[in-house]
């Protein structure tokens, strides 16, 4: 009689979060993969995302709270569930924030499916406490920038955005002549203002964005529509992402000139 071999299958268990399909016409969204906090609790990896970018202001966290070094205390998702994308923008909670994955370098889809713009979703009092509540604040942690046209520009030292932008600078002008047009004549850096049409700070009120030269840009409200157009060679926005910027080319609401300095969405 023959032996009979018994194979006994391995099992394999992964913890995960919540996987919000998607497609084209669906709102693309990160996969939540959870880690413990020293209570055993899982932990958002969004939440791990902002503590690795942000070491000088967060202290740590556990599965519904942010804290910070001084003690405040954010909370991550604030229960209000199926939320539109424009109630996301106009009323968001720090998951909305890193609710969408920023797919960095040239394979990614173009143009971006409806309404995913990851970093265009902005919890807002997160980047005034960090950067300043007022314009004087914010301006009071302004350095200048040697940019890529030999011009001298303001950006934020906090949280290493300074540097971050004069690493991008240099590499920018190491590029061949024929890239040299786009970073001549630029939107500009810090201006205390809101996003036009709406109650929403830009980002540039925290002096952590930059808009390159906007003869060569496009942006869906100057062209009146959400048909995708680009003008930016992608080589540009690699670049920058390389140094924790993200680019609003890659946002279904385009904004081609916009970079932003954002390590917890380009961090791995």
């Amino acid at each position: 009689m023959g032996k009979r071999i018994i194979i006994i299958p391995l099992l394999f268990f992964f913890i995960t979060g919540y996987v919000k399909c998607s497609d084209k016409s669906k709102e693309h969204t990160t996969v939540h993969l959870e880690r413990a906090d020293s209570s055993g609790k899982s932990i958002p990896a969004g939440l791990q995302k902002l503590l690795n970018a942000y070491p000088e202001f967060l202290d740590h966290a556990d599965e519904n709270n942010l804290y910070w070094k001084d003690g405040t205390v954010m909370i991550y998702e604030d229960g209000i569930k199926d939320k539109t994308h424009d109630e996301k923008l106009d009323n968001p909670d720090i998951e909305d924030m890193m609710s969408q994955k920023y797919v960095k370098g040239s394979n990614w889809e173009e143009p971006p499916a409806k309404d995913y713009e990851p970093g265009r979703i902005r919890y807002e009092p997160f980047f005034l406490k960090m950067y300043g509540n007022s314009s004087s604040e914010v301006k009071r942690n302004l350095v200048k920038v040697k940019w890529a046209d030999g011009s001298m520009i303001e950006f934020s030292s906090i949280n290493g955005a300074a540097d971050s932008l004069a690493k991008v600078s240099e590499e920018l002008s190491g590029l061949p002549t024929e890239f040299q047009k786009y970073f001549r004549n630029i939107g500009g850096t810090f201006v205390w203002r809101n996003i036009a049409g709406t109650d929403r700070l830009s980002n540039h009120s925290f002096g952590t964005a930059i808009d390159i030269n906007t003869k060569y840009s496009d942006y869906w409200k100057w062209n009146s529509n959400v048909i995708y157009t680009n003008r930016i060679p992608v080589e540009i926005a690699e670049i920058f992402e390389k140094h924790g910027f993200i680019w609003g080319g890659k946002w279904y609401h385009y904004d081609t000139m916009h970079f932003e300095y954002r390590p917890e969405l380009t961090g791995d």
